[in-house]
């Protein structure tokens, strides 16, 4: 009973339900590279797979800023701040999703298994890159971005066009939608010495960033649907996620934080369900 409540407050802590921001790109690269159906083998694994690495990245996020989030008055609610998660439970949490995603990957291909190091690897890094720089948003976008290449792989271990097109889609479409959460912390981060672009660079220009960031983000999805011979249903969902991006950035202002989790969480997750939904429509009406 103890353990399932505490697997009930780690899931909660690490928000399970966001996986909704990199699974549909991951399968984004499965059906483009099956040219259709990937089979229900390839899904059912890549799921699993894909769950586990990014609960394993949110949990290790959250054991390696323990001092920080309690330090952060946003932040102080914890699970592992407030002592209603033990560290090490989280510890045994991090083996257990470490352990499921690299079978799931040796269940793929032996490509997938010998790259499983490198992509947990980079998924705790990302966790103390606020710490001395602050190209930190674009190491998280990094380590989103490997979803489409890695269903990708998961179908065809071969390296294409079309998923690194993707995988650099993501990457700044991460980073630019990182950036604007990241401004509610601006003046803690500044206090606290991190990295983050608000707190060195100033909020205004962290927007900025944002903005260029989404704005070739819309033009890589285009190019990526272009590399992989996708046709004009594609083509027109994805200028409409073009459309969405740059809404976003009318909803938050250097002056007005208000809307932040609307944009963040709301209009980013619709953004990568519909896009793939784009793909589907279009391998599947061609």
């Amino acid at each position: 009973m103890s353990f399932m409540k505490d697997l009930g407050v780690v899931c909660r802590m690490i928000k399970i339900e966001h996986s909704v921001f990199a699974l549909p790109f991951a399968f984004i690269g499965a059906f483009l590279a099956a040219g259709g159906w990937p089979g229900l083998y390839n899904l059912v694994i890549l799921t699993i797979a894909m769950v586990a690495v990014r609960s394993f990245a949110m949990a290790f996020n959250r054991f390696a800023d323990r001092d920080v989030d309690a330090a952060n008055p946003r932040t102080q609610d914890r699970p592992l701040v407030t002592g209603e998660l033990t560290t090490r439970f989280t510890q045994l949490f991090l083996v257990g999703t470490a352990v499921i995603f690299i079978v799931m990957c040796g269940l793929m291909n032996p490509l997938c298994l010998k790259l499983s190091p490198l992509a947990l690897g980079l998924s705790a890094f990302y966790s103390y890159c606020k710490r001395f720089t602050y190209w930190c948003h674009f190491v998280l976008g990094a380590v989103l971005g490997l979803a489409p290449v890695a269903g990708w792989l998961c179908v065809d271990p071969t390296f294409t066009l079309p998923a690194a097109l993707f995988f650099c889609g993501v990457a700044l479409w991460v980073a630019g939608f990182d950036l604007l959460y990241a401004c509610q912390d601006a003046d803690f981060d500044k206090e606290m010495g991190l990295w983050s672009i608000p707190a060195r660079l100033g909020i205004p220009s962290a927007l900025a960033i944002s903005t260029l960031s989404h704005v070739i983000t819309a033009a890589l999805f285009l190019m990526a649907g272009w590399a992989a011979g996708l046709g004009g249903w594609y083509f027109l969902v994805a200028t409409a996620v073009g459309i969405t991006l740059m809404a976003e950035h009318q909803m938050v202002k250097p002056d007005d934080m208000s809307r932040v989790n609307v944009a963040f969480f709301t209009m980013n997750g619709v953004i990568a369900v519909v896009l793939f939904f784009g793909v589907l429509l279009d391998l599947f009406t061609a």
